[in-house]
């Protein structure tokens, strides 16, 4: 555990001397020195999220629990927020995307909550899990197969695979059409880069998704949501479309990155399950690092601060998961007991296929790719400055380069576990020799992606 930042040492404008700022480079170089300063305010701390926004951060794991189980003092619904309808959020704040209000399971509370989650929760219940594991095997398969045979023998994995591999698998979950599942991956992409116009090329693929699906339903998770009982408008479904992509996919790509550094890092112990790189990387490296936004309806006492009514209160479960109070009972817990996934009504309501994703991701990369090693040691990489998320930038690679399994085949190579072949989709034909490197094709990833699966 990082030592708390001695505040002698910080000069005036940093943490110490006014709201401690959670983002910028120092952030990012040590996010764990900075929480530990934060638990010398008590169980939450004022803290900045982006420049000139002020929120209430919560780093004890308790305090937490207390606020996300507790809906009828802390709420969701970001009309609340006080700063905002005072006028004094900046219009271009960063901190804006994230928490402004959106017709969605996420910012709703009592009623409008229960239908919007009713409709993603049972939708999602419809996912077969071995089919799930199939298609993130053959995103996976996809990807190595574009750097795994080359000579170089390396490859930077954040960017070549923990990026791409959810974005293909939520597209495939969605049943998009190659066209439009590249504008999809394009526009959540593009969000998260911070592009201009991703929004608009993200909603209009969506309703373009929505429209076919009113055409021409299909087993998929798009018309099992337009589909359930709550009947939901199309703008809903957009939303909660939206939801899944924001909230599955780069948390995904943050677990991949940090449980496949883990796995491959120089502390790890050999002979451990994958899993058990997956539920570390969870408890120590909480994806989504900061966030949840809740809303006191009253002013709040909170082991002696008090949370004023409608002034945000954020949860850092990266600092609820590492609270020093628990050290003495992490062995007690249930591995599942940390708080990457939240807790209370708000709570992931995928966090069974997230984990199983993420599991799948790292064991086919390994059976792929039997001897591949870091280049650089784990305590060397560098983490995105961001309050938001915990993800590595980069994770530099190497590997003897061999000849990867065909779509059709799905045999491993050699020295790899054997592994259980992804069907083709439907329809699709042809096969691809054994060991050839992915043609190149024109359009976006998505479809690259099913060219592929055919063989073409």
């Amino acid at each position: 555990m990082q030592q708390p930042l001695d505040p002698q040492e910080i000069p005036p404008g940093c943490p110490a001397h006014e709201n401690v700022r959670l983002y910028g480079p120092a952030f990012g170089a040590d996010p764990d020195g900075h929480y530990a300063h934060l638990r010398s305010f008590g169980l939450s701390a004022p803290v900045d999220i982006a420049p000139d926004v002020e929120v209430e951060l919560v780093t004890s794991y308790d305090a937490a629990l207390y606020v996300l189980q507790n809906p009828a003092s802390f709420v969701r619904d970001s009309r609340r927020w006080n700063a905002l309808n005072e006028g004094r959020v900046p219009a271009d704040s960063p901190a804006l995307p994230m928490m402004s209000h959106r017709p969605n399971a996420l910012f709703s509370d009592g009623a409008a909550h229960a239908r919007l989650r009713q409709a993603v929760t049972d939708s999602l219940a419809t996912v077969n899990e071995l089919q799930l594991v199939k298609q993130t095997q053959q995103s996976a398969d996809y990807l190595i197969s574009r750097f795994g045979s080359e000579p170089r023998g390396q490859a930077e994995l954040m960017s070549e695979y923990a990026q791409p591999l959810p974005l293909l698998v939520f597209s495939d979950l969605f049943g998009c059409p190659p066209e439009i599942g590249d504008r999809v991956i394009a526009g959540i992409s593009g969000i998260f880069e911070g592009t201009p116009g991703a929004d608009e090329v993200l909603g209009g693929a969506l309703l373009e998704l929505i429209a076919l699906k009113r055409r021409r339903p299909a087993a998929d998770l798009t018309t099992r949501l337009m589909e359930h009982p709550a009947r939901l408008s199309d703008e809903e479904v957009l939303h909660q479309l939206v939801t899944l992509l924001s909230g599955g996919t780069a948390p995904l790509t943050a677990t991949i990155g940090s449980s496949s550094a883990l796995y491959l890092g120089e502390e790890w112990q050999p002979g451990l399950p994958v899993e058990d790189a997956v539920a570390q990387s969870l408890w120590n490296y909480a994806p989504i690092a900061n966030y949840a936004a809740h809303y006191p309806v009253h002013d709040v006492d909170l082991g002696g601060r008090t949370l004023r009514a409608n002034d945000p209160v954020l949860i850092s479960f990266a600092a609820a998961n590492t609270d020093p109070k628990l050290t003495e009972h992490r062995r007690q817990l249930s591995a599942k007991a940390h708080l990457a996934f939240g807790a209370g009504p708000h709570a992931c309501p995928a966090k069974d296929p997230a984990f199983m994703i993420a599991v799948t991701a790292v064991e086919t990369l390994l059976n792929r790719l039997p001897d591949i090693e870091m280049r650089v040691p784990f305590g060397t990489l560098a983490w995105a400055p961001s309050p938001w998320s915990r993800s590595l930038v980069t994770l530099p690679v190497r590997f003897t380069p061999r000849a990867q399994p065909s779509p059709a085949s799905g045999h491993a190579q050699p020295g790899a576990a054997p592994q259980q072949s992804a069907p083709s989709p439907a329809g699709s034909h042809g096969s691809q020799p054994q060991g050839a490197a992915a043609p190149q094709h024109k359009g976006g990833l998505f479809s690259r992606f099913l060219a592929w699966t055919r063989g073409e």
